[in-house]
């Protein structure tokens, strides 16, 4: 047993160790001077994918170097790394088709981490976006993987990419009232509404006649990181509102009468002759 550990050569051993810490330590510094580099020239997305490019690349070449300290010929190596790059292409041709998306995504750029994006009915904020996949994460606070590719292939929505949006509300009004009161009164709401914006200006138009009620859409710009607000205090100006100016919202009513609990309605037959008879509904 003595014999086989003296029979080791421990000083190649401890220079491999020092070439993989002092590696480890090189590229993550590298990485830190190429996020401070990029930062204030280019986005979030494309100085996290340097980043990271970086830091492998470093940590690689001192990974090759503790290998050949160790003993192993560079060119068993690459004929190993060859052998291994074919095998793992055809086992993983996903993973392959998400890298190439990904590169798609960094060269295109139609969200950057930060955004609020829609990606098949899933809404999130980007926190990552890597060479395989996007990561989200929902308003309710749920971690979302979305694959490269899925994100190439299918329709992308992204909430945040200009500075401003715009809020459309249907609202029915009673075909009694007055349609170019009630518009002024909405116009008078926006204008008086901290989140509205002036420009581009607000507006009001009649979209249909529905069968209770005429149906206005009522449009305003908000900055984009106000919309939820601009929209929950705009409904409750505009409910507070028609309440004290007695403006009418119809609303469809339902009557339900259903097993022996429900008393059944009358309904009252009329003769010829003018006599009246009542019946209930089981009766008729």
């Amino acid at each position: 047993m003595v014999g086989e550990l003296t029979s080791i050569n421990w000083g190649a051993w401890i220079r491999v160790a020092v070439l993989l810490v002092v590696g480890f330590v090189l590229a993550t510094l590298a990485a830190r001077s190429t996020t401070g580099f990029l930062r204030s020239r280019s986005s979030r997305h494309v100085t996290a994918m340097f980043r990271r490019v970086v830091f492998y690349a470093v940590f690689v070449i001192f990974i090759v170097a503790a290998l050949r300290e160790a003993g192993f010929a560079p060119d068993v190596l690459l004929g190993a790394a060859g052998i291994l790059t074919v095998a793992i292409g055809f086992a993983s041709q996903t993973s392959a088709s998400n890298m190439i998306s990904g590169l798609f995504l960094l060269v295109e750029k139609p969200f950057e981490i930060g955004n609020f994006i829609e990606v098949e009915g899933t809404i999130g904020e980007v926190i990552g976006i890597d060479m395989l996949s996007v990561k989200l994460r929902t308003a309710d606070n749920l971690y979302v993987r979305i694959p490269n590719e899925t994100i190439i292939k299918t329709r992308v929505i992204n909430r945040s990419r200009f500075p401003i949006r715009r809020l459309d509300l249907t609202i029915g009004i009673a075909y009694r009232e007055n349609v170019r009161r009630v518009e002024g009164l909405l116009l008078e709401l926006a204008r008086s509404n901290s989140h509205c914006l002036e420009e581009p200006r607000p507006f009001v138009q009649m979209t249909a006649f529905g069968p209770s009620s005429v149906d206005l859409q009522f449009s305003y710009w908000v900055p984009a990181d106000k919309v939820l607000e601009g929209r929950s205090e705009m409904m409750e100006d505009i409910k507070a509102t028609f309440d004290r100016e007695n403006i009418e919202i119809p609303f469809p009513h339902t009557s339900v009468y259903a097993g022996s609990q429900s008393a059944p309605f009358q309904i009252e037959l009329v003769s010829g002759k003018g006599a009246k008879q009542d019946v209930t509904h089981d009766e008729k």
